[in-house]
């Protein structure tokens, strides 16, 4: 394969049938022959692996190998369709890696970009900036992108430049447009250990904000990287702390590879049952569902030895398979500053806690899944290691202009299983809430366009209020007109006027 810079141009015609060759499709410009992997290499003596399976029937004599290269400011450049999974692979093999993960390495990076994705990272207190990294969204990493854009006589590629104003809608797009090119920056890679606790009460860890004993707050300012998932009606949470470790702790169980907690993709049959009983409408077994969960935990940690991990950064934070139990999800983001980490998930713990006893004094059990807590840093442009025109417009983690000492995104999501009666209910109760109480100088609140939001009370995404209204002037709020919500909505339809990349409901959101 040889370096190419070669301009498509599509017919619209012709667009949909050259689609799929589109998704794979990279621009090597700029980049230099780096190293071949032979075909079939393992990687048993350390090096890299092939990663392709030879072509069948293929003649005797020609030597088929794989060619790396690499980029003069050694950036990252993947298809849209390439996996988390795999990025994050090629990445450690040459010493590098992304400070923050969401948990499921099947996602694409396509797919990232379209709605923000990020993981459950922030610095430590004191902890070094380290050139690449991003505690932010992934979208945050890109330095430029290609996509299919509308050129005023045809559908045609177009390269942006993180330095173009024109790329910012386009970092977190939600589906409105279609991309065949990421280039993306890294950091060099480090090891981390991961220790679970399952042995702090929920008012302990949720504490407020400069409250005594082990609290998430002191978690995140010791060692920056924190999860905690509490299942329902029980006193304990789950929580996770990451930190760095550049060589393995004496106790710590070394691992080589991603999704160590088997015990989540392998569920014991008296919680399978107990599913299909919600499912068969019997939601009140949610109390007994929640303690045979953290069971679970407790007990597949034992007796894998997954209490404290140690291995490279994507070996200890990807956890979630598409395996694992595929729950509902509501909440989003809290936007605030790092001291508000404590009061912010104090306050809500305490909310929860207390409508999920209301409901259950009156039979009702509308929630079944755990609480999630995490948090990240949000879209520094200091981050990007090439000029930057600014932050994704619309995402999540997009900084505040008006509030400079907001720094920081605590998600808060609550899950359920499918069908649980009274569930959307409950969740358009808990955004509303949230929407009225992290609304003052201390936060604001966010949607996670990866979850569910503006629920009606028997679906999510059909509150017309929220959609046509709340949630726009969400991306207006403290941010320059030039640079908003209508901007990026604008912007999209003049790369797609005729509306390839929408569906239904996003001509609602986005119209």
């Amino acid at each position: 394969m040889t370096a190419q810079d070669e301009k498509f141009r599509l017919s619209r015609r012709g667009f949909m049938a050259a689609g799929a060759g589109a998704v794979a499709a990279t621009a090597f410009a700029g980049w230099t022959p780096a190293y071949a992997v032979p075909a079939g290499s393992s990687g048993s003596a350390g090096g890299p692996v092939s990663t392709l399976t030879p072509p069948p029937a293929f003649p005797e004599g020609i030597a088929l190998y794989q060619q790396a290269y690499q980029n003069w400011s050694k950036e990252v450049t993947a298809g849209p369709g390439a996996t988390l999974d795999a990025i994050t692979t090629a990445l450690q093999a040459q010493g590098l890696g992304f400070a923050n993960l969401p948990a499921p390495g099947v996602l694409t990076i396509a797919g990232c970009l379209a709605v923000d994705a990020h993981g459950a990272a922030l610095p430590a207190e004191g902890e070094a900036h380290v050139p690449g990294q991003t505690f932010g969204s992934l979208s945050n990493l890109v330095t430029s992108l290609t996509a299919v854009v509308w050129n005023g006589s045809e559908y045609a590629l177009k390269t942006y430049a993180r330095s173009d104003a024109a790329i910012k809608p386009l970092l977190t797009h939600l589906g409105r447009t279609f991309l065949t090119s990421v280039t993306l920056q890294a950091a060099p890679n480090y090891r981390m250990r991961c220790v679970s606790h399952t042995d702090i009460g929920w008012q302990e860890l949720f504490g407020a904000r400069g409250a005594s004993g082990r609290t998430f707050e002191k978690f995140v300012r010791e060692n920056g990287r924190a999860e905690a998932i509490w299942y329902p009606f029980t006193e304990r949470p789950w929580m996770k702390v990451w930190s760095l470790a550049p060589t393995k702790p004496p106790f710590s169980r070394e691992v080589t590879g991603p999704y160590n907690y088997i015990f989540s993709d392998n569920l014991p049959e008296p919680v399978t049952d107990m599913i299909g009983q919600i499912n068969s409408g019997n939601p009140g077994i949610a109390p007994a569902f929640g303690q045979i969960m953290y069971a679970t935990t407790v007990a597949g940690l034992a007796a894998t030895f997954s209490n404290d991990l140690w291995g490279w950064s994507k070996d200890v934070q990807f956890y979630i398979r598409a395996t694992t139990l595929r729950l509902t999800e509501g909440g989003g983001a809290v936007i605030t500053s790092r001291a508000n980490i404590g009061q912010v998930i104090h306050d809500f713990t305490q909310w929860f806690n207390g409508r999920m006893e209301y409901y259950r004094s009156i039979g009702q059990f509308p929630l079944n899944g755990p609480v999630e807590i995490r948090c990240c840093g949000l879209d520094q442009p200091s981050d990007v290691e090439v000029d930057s025109a600014g932050a994704p417009t619309i995402s999540a983690m997009r900084p505040r202009p008006d509030h400079p000492e907001w720094d920081t995104a605590i998600w808060l999501n609550v899950l359920g299983v499918p069908g649980t009666p009274g569930m959307f209910a409950f969740y358009r109760e808990m955004e509303q809430w949230m929407r009225n109480h992290y609304n003052n100088n201390d936060a604001t609140f966010r949607p996670e366009w990866s979850k569910g939001w503006a629920f009606g009370p028997d679906k999510p995404y059909t509150d017309t209020p929220i959609i046509t209204q709340g949630l726009p002037q969400t991306y207006r709020d403290g941010v320059p007109s030039s640079d908003n919500w209508d901007t990026a909505n604008a912007a999209f339809n003049a790369l797609d006027p005729h509306k390839v990349f929408s569906n239904t409901f996003l001509d609602q959101l986005l119209p």
